[in-house]
């Protein structure tokens, strides 16, 4: 980002009412400067480190630098830092706001809420705090176990944790769904523990708002007790997985597919089960079948397509012994394996598509001999990164010539939402003309003009044009790692701030995504769109380089 545009930041940030919007800018200085968000395929790749960052806003004598570094200092862990910036301060004679100045004795409230569903796709933290100026933020962190109890996503709002509650306990209507409070110092170890294996995850979990607010989150939970220990994940035994499988077999749900097949695939389902995903064995939502049909069983289990046709199958018997065994209700149990039919004709596709090819060219392409038994990081990075443009072929002949110019293509798109789709449009080109470029806006065009013809009815509803112009360019431009990368400096929330929307767009952005025909299980943790020609060219050139230095190795 630069200096002048975030001088205008800071300086609009004092102006504003509350704490919050100085806050979010100083939690993503911090975040961009963070290790953790270093690419560990990129060791080259240059990094603004923290002391560097201090050391430009102590270089810069302003009253903006030094409400940076007020809010900076009480965001940083590191003592002997803040105790630097401390020193600073006290030269320093610039009117602060009350609330700003007062930041070190902020109130964190007693009560940690936690919201949990009996289908265990994850966990949501509330807590909150109060300045002695009586402003009041809290946070949900939101933990997702299928991802091995990681934070997947965490948001910030100026409002009372009572507040909060009463307004998610409200969304939260679900017989199936518990909001109850839970003890501050276990809440701690919890979301410190997945804060820490989140940032190992690869690729990492973004979101509007995650992990640019993640030092705010921090500083909040550093408040809470001390001294508990996250629970652990259990470590299944060979004899306890065989007793599971038995179990399943011998039961009513069980007995009419037990076969030799279905007794191996099983074995491939209990792997997962319990050495990803939750866990735990037992437990099956939409989600964790999405997960299993769209990404883990078809690069995990390499087989023959007619043996591993078989899985849907047997994945329904399991589902339904799994939620009968667990007292769970008849109609999430439907939800559950509604979810196995609709994933179904991908997974068939996808056994029976390139993945074998791809595991031979990665071979050739990164080994020249022999294919190994297992992927190398090396393969495995490669494999990824080819989502992004749709195949390791596409990666290999990928370009860098820039997006053109290029209007809005109207086929294939009835009359009847034509209306809505110019306002979608209309807002999109504003905000390329604003804040970003030509290559953004055709990116954007294209688009808004698949999800149009994919799925007309999505744009018959009454819906904000403001808010689907903002989940357009919310997803161009996160795909695109123009927004939300630690290599960016500008947030999602930045972004959106543009349509004048403040919330979270990714419900709408999922929908566009699937009526564009994009494939839901790349955007799992990080948003990939499969197509190079919704890419702009920096971020094609930032995958030719990745993909060069990748195969040199």
């Amino acid at each position: 980002m630069h200096d002048q545009e975030l001088f205008q930041r800071l300086r609009a940030a004092l102006r504003s009412d509350g704490p919050l919007e100085l806050l979010a800018i100083a939690s993503s200085l911090v975040e961009v400067t963070d290790p953790r968000s270093k690419d560990p395929f990129a060791p080259g790749e240059q990094q603004t480190s923290l002391v560097e960052l201090v050391e430009s806003l102590v270089g810069t004598p302003y009253a903006e630098t030094t409400a940076a570094l007020t809010a900076v200092r009480h965001l940083v862990p590191d003592d002997v830092m803040a105790a630097r910036i401390g020193r600073e301060l006290a030269v320093r004679h610039h009117p602060m706001p009350d609330w700003l100045a007062a930041l070190g004795h902020a109130r964190l409230e007693p009560d940690v809420w936690l919201m949990t569903h009996s289908l265990g796709d994850g966990d949501d933290y509330l807590l909150g705090l109060t300045l002695p100026s009586g402003h009041a933020l809290s946070a949900l962190v939101y933990v997702d176990h299928n991802l091995g109890t990681v934070v997947k996503d965490a948001f910030i709002v100026p409002e009372l944790l009572e507040d909060l509650v009463l307004a998610v306990g409200k969304l939260a209507d679900d017989p199936d769904q518990s909001l109850t409070r839970t003890d501050p110092a276990t809440a701690r170890a919890v979301i410190e523990a997945a804060i820490g294996a989140g940032s190992r995850v690869y690729p990492p979990l973004t979101s509007d708002t995650w992990p640019m607010c993640r030092p705010l989150v921090e500083w909040m939970v550093r408040m809470l007790p001390a001294g508990a220990v996250a629970p652990r994940r259990k470590e299944w035994s060979q004899q306890e997985i065989a007793t599971i499988a038995e179990d399943f077999f011998a039961s009513p749900f069980g007995a009419p597919v037990d076969r030799d097949d279905e007794r191996d695939l099983l074995g491939s389902v209990l792997w997962f089960g319990t050495s990803y995903a939750t866990g735990d064995p037992w437990r099956w939502s939409p989600v964790t079948v999405e997960l299993i049909l769209t990404h883990w069983f078809p690069h995990k289990v390499i087989d023959e397509p007619s043996y591993l046709a078989k899985l849907p199958s047997l994945l329904r018997a399991w589902i339904r012994y799994c939620h009968d065994r667990n007292g769970i209700r008849a109609d999430l149990t439907a939800e559950t394996l509604a979810a196995v039919d609709r994933y179904e004709p991908q997974y068939q596709v996808l056994i029976r598509g390139d993945h074998q090819k791809v595991m031979a060219g990665l071979g050739e392409a990164l080994l020249a001999a022999d294919r190994l038994e297992q992927l190398s990081d090396e393969e495995i990075h490669i494999e990824y990164i080819a989502d992004e443009v749709g195949g390791v072929d596409a990666l290999m002949a990928l370009d860098v010539d820039q997006l053109p110019d290029e209007q809005f293509d109207w086929t294939g798109i009835p009359d009847e939402v034509h209306p809505v789709v110019q306002g979608i449009l209309d807002a999109c080109d504003a905000c390329a003309d604003a804040r970003l470029d030509v290559e953004h806006r055709t990116a954007m065009r294209r688009f808004l003009a698949r999800a149009a013809r994919g799925d007309p009815k999505l744009f018959r509803r009454k819906a904000s044009p403001a808010r689907g112009a903002a989940a357009v360019a919310w997803v161009v431009a996160t795909a695109n790692r123009t927004v939300g990368s630690h290599r960016s400096g500008v947030t999602g929330a930045d972004l959106l701030a543009h349509f004048g929307i403040s919330g979270s767009v990714s419900d709408r952005a999922r929908s566009l995504l699937r009526a564009a025909g994009i494939d839901l299980s790349l955007t799992y943790g990080s948003l990939r769109l499969g197509d190079p020609s919704l890419l702009v060219s920096r971020r094609r050139r930032e995958l030719v380089d990745d993909r060069d230095r990748t195969l040199s190795r």
